[in-house]
């Protein structure tokens, strides 16, 4: 697994109750439900790496 590389991110204060909400709602942490949407979004752009085999 790769590792993880933290960082800040500054977020509206209604954006973030949404993003709060939505990762209760789909029981996930806050964190994991932001890492779940960008790599959605990733994939749908067709900009995930390639995995190594």
């Amino acid at each position: 697994m790769p590792s993880k590389k933290p960082f800040a991110l500054r977020l509206n204060e209604d954006m973030m109750k949404a993003v709060e909400k939505w990762a209760a709602d789909e029981f996930r942490s806050t964190n994991g439900q932001i890492e779940y949407l960008i790599h959605e979004a990733l994939k749908k752009a067709g900009r995930l790496p390639k995995k190594k085999d």
